[in-house]
């Protein structure tokens, strides 16, 4: 299963309308946060928003995960040591207020384990490719608890909380 998700704050129609495609092409199951958009899947599974405890049994569960280039979403795969491509809203598209998701991928890129898409082709490639994750030694084990800490405030940020 492939995990698809923009985040809780902005909606993507350009990442799920490309990954939506790519569903249909695929013997794949995909299952889709994809929160107040427009664009309506036709060929996965989605859901507008996912509960934390479904998201994170959804995580564990994903061969893959594919995202915006949110920092929230590089943690929890990180965490669940799953292979996640980036796929970065753009502001002059309209997807942001600023390009600070360039920066992201720029920042993150050749990560073992983060794996970057620009474009809907970059995406279908890095789909049909047995990605490596991430190795365990990334993830320092006295890091955790403030991972768990920042994965939690960007969550309740996303649901109105803070």
């Amino acid at each position: 299963m492939i995990l698809v998700t923009v985040g809780t704050q902005l909606p993507f129609d350009r990442l799920i309308g490309i990954v939506d495609l790519l569903a249909a092409q695929s013997g794949e199951p995909f299952v889709a946060q994809i929160g107040d958009g427009a664009y309506v899947p036709e060929h996965m599974q989605w859901q507008r928003f996912i509960e934390p405890v479904e998201f994170d049994q959804l995580l564990k569960q994903a061969r893959l995960i594919i995202s915006h280039a949110g920092i929230g979403t590089v943690l929890n795969a990180r965490k669940v040591q799953k292979p996640v491509i980036l796929f970065p809203r753009e502001a002059a598209r309209g997807e942001h207020r600023n390009d600070h998701q360039m920066a992201t991928i720029g920042a993150l890129e050749g990560r073992e384990g983060v794996y970057i898409a620009r474009t809907a082709e970059d995406m279908a490639t890095l789909v049909s490719r047995d990605l490596v994750p991430p190795g365990e030694a990334l993830l320092d084990p006295s890091h955790e608890a403030l991972l768990n800490a920042v994965v939690t405030y960007i969550r309740e940020l996303g649901h109105g909380r803070r």
